[in-house]
């Protein structure tokens, strides 16, 4: 029979009954007539303290072989505990071991473990109280992601993974083929003959599953998706991976102002969530690696978003007096450090910033009317930065072909993209959002390949 979850344990009223649990033994203190097991199932933050008497018939065999690491199955009486550390504990029966653990090789002991050494253990570092916790707080969040769009009417679709379409246009793209790179690879005379490859053509790993979204958007109304993306973009940093997951939702016969408004609706509900559904690993976040986290949620979870045009912005960062270290002026990206002091400083909490210069933006948003701006947005938050980019989508097409042009991209490889505003054109707009950053915000770990069961960055694969 299959034994029951510990947090179902902690959450009922039950006491004085036999249950069966099963765990990974986390510490074990002796005694001259029982010892103390600390057991963990992975359901919640708790473990379940064991008592088991020397007259069991196995103690000396098993109980006291048990080290950290192994896993065992138990059966007994579940009563209240006598200890202040503790609600419950359970009176052992009988315990059979299922699996051992070798005390002098297990890498997960009682020593305190840094996170850099714990990603060199992506196999085990699940079974530690941080990343057991990040990994509820992802399941919840992903779950939180589609009931918000699900109970909003929005259709989930799935978008291809391997493309010959660069949405950012920045062809930072992993290659897919099935050449044979250790021969001679065919040519036509313009290059590599990728007739001759899988697919015919060139394909990569998809960095954006936005203008598959966008067909189905001019069919179905309002969609997202959610799934794996992929940079191959040599940045090894904190708060870059090489495969993520996104989260892009595209709503037809809408504007920016549309956007805007889902994107803070979204971003409101996902605080709530992880505060409504995961209280025990915030709790265990703010003491234990972020102190302040839970009160930076609650207060995102409550604060309106303060909305101005990036012309405002750059304004109001030229006027501040502030030694940026790069300096602020009309025409640049926004750096973190402006993002940082548009929301913490000038703001005091999320801001939407709107109307970007189009030299700096992607071929299919907008042009605005001024014929200097697209109708971009991002999404900004205190002592994170950018967390949403989205934007109107350029619906013209004439003006979609122009743009294709000026940035050097071939029509004919968009030729479906364009076909959305040859039959039937709507404005539409979306997002998107990588939801590791999502979970990077409500944790509040440090570094971005720590939540994500198997991070992927450059010279990292395993």
């Amino acid at each position: 029979m299959k034994p029951e979850k510990i947090k179902g344990l902690f959450e009922s009223e039950r006491r004085d009954v036999r249950v069966s649990v099963s765990g990974w033994v986390r510490t074990r203190r002796d005694s001259k007539e029982f010892s103390f097991l600390e057991i963990n199932d992975g359901s919640c933050q708790a473990n379940l303290q064991i008592i088991a008497d020397a007259t069991l018939p196995n103690y000396v065999e098993c109980v006291q072989k048990l080290y950290p690491g192994a896993s065992v199955c138990v059966t007994g009486m579940l009563r209240q505990s006598q200890g202040a550390k503790q609600s419950l504990e359970l009176q052992a029966e009988t315990i059979q071991m299922l699996g051992a653990s070798d005390p002098l090789s297990y890498p997960l002991g009682k020593q305190r473990i840094g996170f850099e050494r714990l990603r060199e253990l992506p196999h085990l570092r699940v079974r530690t109280n941080s990343f057991a916790a990040v990994a509820r707080l992802r399941s919840a969040l992903a779950f939180a992601v589609h009931q918000f769009f699900q109970s909003r009417g929005f259709v989930y679709v799935h978008t291809p993974i391997i493309t010959s379409s660069d949405c950012e246009g920045a062809g930072e793209m992993f290659q897919v083929t099935t050449l044979n790179l250790s021969e001679p690879l065919p040519r036509d005379g313009k290059g590599v003959d990728y007739r001759q490859d899988f697919f015919g053509a060139r394909a990569s790993l998809t960095v954006s599953g936005q203008l598959e979204g966008e067909t189905y958007a001019c069919g179905l109304g309002d969609i997202y998706t959610f799934g794996p993306t992929f940079r191959a973009e040599n940045s090894n940093t904190r708060r870059h991976l090489s495969e993520f997951w996104m989260i892009e939702p595209e709503m037809a016969f809408a504007d920016l102002e549309d956007d805007q408004q889902l994107a803070e609706d979204f971003l409101h509900e996902m605080f709530s969530a992880a505060l409504k559904r995961c209280p025990d690993e915030l709790a265990f976040f703010d003491k234990r690696v972020l102190p302040g986290v839970l009160a930076r949620l609650e207060k995102l979870a409550a604060s309106p978003f303060v909305r101005m045009t990036y012309t405002d912005a750059v304004e109001q960062l030229e006027k501040s007096g502030h030694d940026f270290e790069f300096k602020p002026f009309w025409g640049m990206d926004l750096q973190s450090e402006h993002e940082r002091f548009l929301t913490e400083q000038i703001c005091n909490g999320p801001v939407i910033v709107t109307n970007y210069p189009e030299s700096i933006k992607a071929f299919y948003m907008r042009r605005n009317d001024d014929g200097k701006t697209v109708a971009a947005m991002d999404v900004l938050l205190p002592e994170v930065g950018e967390i949403i980019g989205g934007s109107q989508r350029e619906e013209r097409l004439d003006v979609l072909e122009n743009v294709l042009c000026e940035k050097g991209l071939d029509p004919a490889r968009y030729s479906d993209y364009l076909d959305l505003r040859r039959y039937g054109t709507v404005p539409h707009a979306g997002f998107g959002l990588g939801f590791e950053r999502l979970v990077q915000i409500c944790s509040g770990m440090h570094n971005i390949r720590d939540v994500i069961a198997y991070p992927r960055a450059p010279g990292l694969i395993r």
